[in-house]
């Protein structure tokens, strides 16, 4: 994450109102400045010009999926020019999931399981988007040849293995992933951890679903890896997380091929860097 007082520096001239007007976020992977006004209403994300496509991409998403009456950010305002882009979107009024109690998680987890069913129910042949595995590999690659990996993103277990090694396990794996996505392919959050999934703090409904910037055609496993390996953290013990993984599965309607799980729970940490 960009520090706040720089990124304030190069972010101040695209979002065009003063410093006391939004407020910096200092959390985050995504190496974006992001801001939240002051009232609370507003989010803004601004990238120098290198990102400015990929920020592009993400606004393009985020209009797509509220026109598809899928609950999230709606785009306010974008900005662009040679000190880079920004985009500024409504904020999803709610809690984050990961900030609520690992029993209120449990009286959530059917909304979830629910909301994310609707969004891959979405029609395919609609969705102009592509995320998938191709493009997680390829990027995988990108972050393991600049040593990028970041290893607490990864498996305990894998954290003593070259990154190399590990994208070599991946790839040996993808003409058998590659089939399994072609006959299951919908559409993706492609970033869905609980963080990206908003609650309403009474009701524990989803609210709906923010930072999409992946949204796309891909394998479901992507989401369905990350949501509940991502859960994990939450749950109080390993009981609590296996009952909530059966959970899930009946609620969204799926019997869940554990090598799928772990394929994309080894692949997803090798795409940020």
């Amino acid at each position: 994450m960009i520090d706040p007082p720089e990124a304030w520096t190069a972010s101040s001239v695209l979002l065009g109102v003063d410093e006391g007007a939004w407020l910096p976020i200092t959390t985050g992977q995504s190496g974006a400045a992001v801001f939240r006004s002051a009232d609370g209403t507003r989010f803004a994300k601004c990238v120098p010009a290198a990102d400015a496509a990929e920020l592009q991409d993400e606004r393009d998403r985020t209009t797509w999926l509220n026109d598809q009456g899928v609950p999230g950010p709606r785009v306010l305002d974008w900005r662009s020019g040679e000190a880079g882009a920004c985009l500024v979107t409504t904020a999803v009024s709610g809690v984050p999931a990961d900030q609520v109690s690992s029993e209120d998680l449990r009286r959530a987890w059917g909304s979830i399981a629910d909301a994310l069913r609707q969004l891959h129910e979405l029609p395919v042949s609609q969705c102009p988007f592509r995320w998938g595995l191709d493009s997680m590999v390829a990027l995988a690659r990108d972050v393991v040849a600049r040593d990028a990996v970041n290893p607490e993103f990864l498996p305990v277990e894998q954290r003593g293995t070259p990154a190399a090694e590990l994208l070599e396990r991946i790839v040996a794996q993808v003409p058998q992933r590659r089939e399994q996505e072609a006959a299951d392919t919908v559409v993706c959050h492609g970033d869905l951890c609980l963080p990206n999934i908003i609650l309403d703090p009474e009701t524990l409904d989803v609210a709906g679903f923010i930072d999409l910037g992946r949204l796309g055609l891909a394998d479901r496993y992507i989401d369905v890896a990350l949501l509940l390996t991502n859960a994990r953290e939450n749950w109080t013990d390993e009981e609590q997380a296996r009952t909530a993984d059966v959970a899930f599965a009946e609620k969204y309607g799926i019997d869940l091929d554990h090598d799928r799980l772990r394929f994309y729970l080894h692949l997803d940490p090798l795409t940020w860097g």
